[in-house]
């Protein structure tokens, strides 16, 4: 089994002006061996949300939501994923195609064989 890992970029939606580019890099990972059933968000600095691939695929789809985590599909080729913690709420938008490649790596990565 092998991690999958995925650079992508994505947009932080927020309600203050910014007069540069608001994309930002996050990276995607998924480890059989650790956590089969979820994925990792890491947002730029110390930020890091797991969810489960179940939500995240649901989510392309139609509106679904699992604790503090809530993923949308955004018109026809964007996605919003959206975490809520104790600072408060991080809303990000991805293209649709990078979710779904990155959820074929995790799936062609395949789950750990249990004994």
């Amino acid at each position: 089994m092998s991690v999958v890992e995925q650079y992508a970029r994505a947009h932080i939606v927020t309600d203050e002006d910014i007069t540069e580019d608001p994309a930002v890099r996050v990276v995607l990972r998924y480890d059989p061996e650790t956590d089969p059933r979820s994925v990792r968000v890491g947002l730029p600095g110390p930020h890091e949300w797991t969810l489960s691939r179940s939500l995240l695929e649901r989510g392309l789809r139609a509106p679904a939501e699992s604790g503090d985590v809530r993923v949308w599909p955004c018109g026809r080729v964007q996605a919003v994923v959206e975490f809520h913690d104790e600072q408060g709420v991080s809303v990000v938008q991805f293209e649709s195609k990078t979710l779904i490649r990155f959820l074929r790596r995790t799936y062609m990565a395949g789950e750990p064989v249990r004994r």
